[in-house]
């Protein structure tokens, strides 16, 4: 299972939500420096990948596709990136700039064909759909408006799409550290041939364990690893990459 740090992004700075809300932003530059001194923080201690989400774009309140840009130029490491990536032309001026795979959650929705146009143009496993789910519903726009389709509806659709990989978040769990929501992420491996990435809740080195135990392909890891919880190193040495 691939562990991946996480860097939001609001304001060019690393701030944790809790459960999504803007006002619970918490910033951590004091500790981690800048976005791409974090990042290059993350690679020397052993990260395989990173997943950056801009928040101002997710809220539509600006964006931090410069700091985003930045990191890719000096970073070697493989990024998935998301958050109010609402068109092709933002997915191909990321893609463009080094991002590997895109994040797509209002866009998939409101226009799967995007999903079929970016992999045209930049390869089958560019896109990750994201699933950020909320009492068994998707929520898009920055987490501010619920569908009626569930995870597995959703599954099954993007799926047929060409989709191979997808980010399952339970909003309920996310910055929480109380544990990650292993029963809609089981059901969600066991009933589709895909790539699940984990995010939400993981606040400990056994919650990793409870995920690739039920076989999660990657982890998205955030606040535990800005409240020091535990290290990247310690939770490679445990679980592997």
């Amino acid at each position: 299972m691939q562990l991946i740090p996480a860097i939001d992004l609001m304001g060019g700075k690393i701030v944790r939500l809790t459960q999504g809300a803007a006002e619970t932003a918490k910033t951590y530059e004091a500790q981690f420096g800048t976005p791409l001194q974090a990042a290059q923080r993350w690679q020397i201690e052993g990260a395989g990948k990173l997943h950056i989400i801009d928040l101002d774009a997710a809220f539509s309140i600006g964006d931090n596709r410069d700091v985003i840009a930045d990191i890719a130029k000096n970073i070697t490491l493989p990024l998935q990136v998301g958050g109010g990536i609402r068109s092709y032309e933002v997915a191909e001026s990321l893609l463009k700039v080094g991002v590997t795979q895109v994040i797509l959650g209002s866009l998939a929705f409101s226009d799967p064909s995007a999903i079929t146009k970016i992999q045209k143009s930049f390869g089958s496993d560019t896109v990750i759909v994201a699933l950020d789910n909320c009492n068994g519903h998707i929520m898009i726009d920055g987490w501010q408006t619920e569908t009626p389709m569930t995870v597995d509806e959703a599954l099954n659709k993007y799926t047929q799409l060409g989709v191979h990989t997808f980010l399952i978040t339970s909003i309920a769990q996310d910055g929480m550290l109380n544990g990650p929501d292993l029963q809609t992420l089981s059901a969600a491996i066991h009933s589709s041939n895909t790539k699940i990435i984990a995010a939400g809740g993981i606040g400990t080195i056994s919650d990793l364990c409870a995920l690739k135990e039920i076989n999660c392909q990657g982890a998205v890891i955030g606040k535990a690893l800005y409240e020091g919880r535990f290290t990247l190193k310690e939770a490679l040495t445990q679980i592997g990459t």
